[in-house]
């Protein structure tokens, strides 16, 4: 009786067990911001432009949600995205693009993507990049380092 009340135990111990793990597995959303400034470029960028990106994201579904305000560039903004993978002070392609392609950007920008598995690695691991680009600054004015906050 004594071995059959051990096993039912383990049994019982196993499945808590597997179900605390499968909870943990699923993390939840993560939302943080994302400092943009001219110095982050590379190479530096003589600036008095500031921004900042509103992130959130959810490593389940690998969708990234962004709002992304800026204040103070002279010129038009004419595109923005993340790049990578690249880490800090190293430079990459753009990988997802944060503006409409074509079109000049005013205001903050909103939207939202799907991040492919390699794109989600990046992003978690801190790759990749937010670069919002301007008329007097083509190759980006400002920068701004994805590190996902750990939970």
């Amino acid at each position: 009786m004594n071995n059959a009340k051990s096993v039912f135990r383990s049994i019982v111990g196993m499945v808590l067990a597997w179900a605390a793990l499968s909870v943990c597995a699923q993390a939840a959303p993560l939302s943080f911001k994302v400092p943009l400034t001219g110095a982050q470029e590379v190479p530096p960028v003589q600036t008095a432009a500031t921004g900042t990106a509103d992130l959130t994201y959810d490593p389940s579904s690998r969708v990234v949600t962004w709002t992304v305000t800026t204040s103070g560039i002279a010129s038009p903004v004419t595109m923005a995205h993340f790049h990578g993978p690249a880490a800090e002070g190293k430079n990459a392609a753009p990988a997802v693009w944060i503006s409409e392609k074509g079109s000049m950007v005013t205001g903050s920008l909103t939207g939202q993507a799907t991040l492919t598995p390699e794109q989600a690695e990046q992003f978690s691991s801190g790759n990749l990049y937010i670069n919002v680009h301007s008329k007097d600054h083509p190759a980006g004015e400002l920068r701004g380092q994805v590190i996902v906050p750990k939970h």
